[in-house]
């Protein structure tokens, strides 16, 4: 069932990128008089099609993208025959190259616009919620694994980043800090100030859900909310409402600090000093083979910082966070075709854009996907491939600044490049999700 509720959010999200996609090439090819012969959402077979004004407008049953047909572009679905005829008025090749650059420009501005629209709505509507830098302080951070093996220790209040100032929890995790090469981190540890620089290309650590939940987080005091009836803890004289402060005589906070010590000490017989009704108490209890006590938690209310905008404020800030999913984008790619960042690790198809979305159907969550998967769908089309809107946009500019078009021959052949290139890409990103799902 999970998997099937990711499917569905990733085949709208999809559906409605490409569609908003290739609606803005339909759109500017009929301001200019070109002849748009399809538009669907979807690829064949279709489920059903109706015309209008000339286009055929239908949905396919292959839920996995689009395309719009434009009479006279030199791409991939042309009848290469057609290219020894004289083209028509009505055609994308007859018409002049300024006019040809914006319909193929016409899609990634419609991406850009729903990135934006997308990013400011919910900025507006939702505002921010979050944790501010002195309540995660208050307590510290929680080291996980990753966090761990940089230098992170339990308990460190991080007071500056890369020696600026911070005010909430998701400049914790500003993928600008992994992608950047000696980001630093300075800490208050047992009174003393400690600089922690994370390693170079930390991105390849930092590339899954899985991994940023294993870097750091804030501690979270908690406390029993049930005690299982003759199981240990119940045997040691544990009761709702105690709240475990040191194990052994190791303050703990959060949760995790706890079940770690089970899982550490499992068969063993440990002392929990626990806070009841203002005083403290020494219980002696066994823990389990499978390293449990029998008891049930609740984390502590936690003291989120509400921040609302107004529309200009929303729009500067949707725009700045829609922006800067391109410009992480463009961070990415050149350290990819520079070696420094596994592609392997990094990339992802159909089966790790579902696996964005999780297993639960949230709709704020889900916009903010699609949002950024527009952005992500624009900066990917303007990349200078043959076949790609880039391409053909790189192809017209040349002709723009040289004044001489590229022949139909090289615009064919080159598309025809393009595509055995994207194919590669899409063979590989696939077979990678694949083998991601396996290790």
């Amino acid at each position: 069932m999970d998997g099937l509720i990711m499917a569905l959010q990733m085949i709208l999200a999809l559906s409605i990128i490409v569609g908003i996609h290739e609606f803005g090439h339909l759109l500017s090819a009929k301001l200019f008089g070109m002849k748009v012969e399809k538009y669907y959402i979807g690829f064949p077979p279709k489920i059903f099609s109706f015309n209008y004004k000339g286009t055929e407008y239908g949905l396919g049953s292959i839920p996995l993208g689009g395309f719009v047909k434009i009479t006279g572009i030199i791409d991939e679905s042309m009848d290469t025959k057609h290219l020894n005829k004289e083209p028509e008025e009505w055609e994308f090749r007859s018409k002049p190259p300024w006019q040809r650059l914006i319909v193929m420009l016409g899609g990634i501005i419609f991406n850009v616009i729903t990135g934006l629209i997308i990013f400011t709505t919910m900025t507006y509507s939702n505002g921010d919620t979050y944790l501010s830098k002195d309540e995660i302080n208050k307590n510290g951070i929680l080291a996980l694994k990753i966090g761990k093996d940089v230098g992170f220790q339990t308990g460190d209040k991080i007071l500056k980043i890369n020696n600026e100032d911070w005010e909430r929890d998701s400049d914790l995790f500003d993928p600008n800090l992994f992608f950047n090469d000696n980001t630093s981190f300075e800490v208050l540890r047992d009174q003393s100030l400690v600089k922690i620089t994370l390693p170079n290309n930390f991105i390849n650590q930092m590339n899954s859900r899985e991994a940023l939940s294993s870097f750091l987080k804030a501690r979270t005091p908690f406390y029993i909310d049930s005690v299982f009836t003759d199981d240990n803890a119940y045997k040691a004289g544990i009761i709702k409402g105690d709240k475990i402060i040191k194990v052994d005589n190791n303050e703990i906070i959060d949760f995790i600090e706890l079940k770690n010590i089970l899982e550490e000490n499992k068969s063993s017989l440990v002392q929990l000093t626990l806070s009841r009704n203002n005083k403290n108490i020494d219980k002696v209890v066994e823990i389990s083979r499978d390293g449990k006590i029998g008891i049930r938690v609740m984390n502590e209310k936690v003291n989120f910082s509400k921040k609302n905008y107004s529309l200009a404020e929303s729009i500067n800030i949707g725009t700045e966070r829609a922006f800067g999913i391109v410009f992480i984008n463009i961070k990415a790619f050149g350290k990819m075709f520079s070696g420094d960042i596994d592609p392997s690790k990094n990339l992802s198809g159909p089966i790790g854009i579902a696996q964005i979305f999780g297993s639960t159907w949230d709709w704020g969550n889900f916009w903010r996907i699609v949002g950024l998967l527009s952005m992500v769908l624009a900066f990917m089309n303007l990349l200078p491939i043959p076949a790609l809107d880039g391409g053909h946009a790189t192809f017209i500019l040349y002709e723009m600044i040289s004044g001489r078009k590229p022949s139909e021959k090289f615009l064919e052949y080159s598309t025809r490049f393009g595509v055995i290139i994207l194919l590669g890409i899409m063979s590989y990103v696939i077979l990678n999700d694949i083998y991601k799902l396996f290790i």
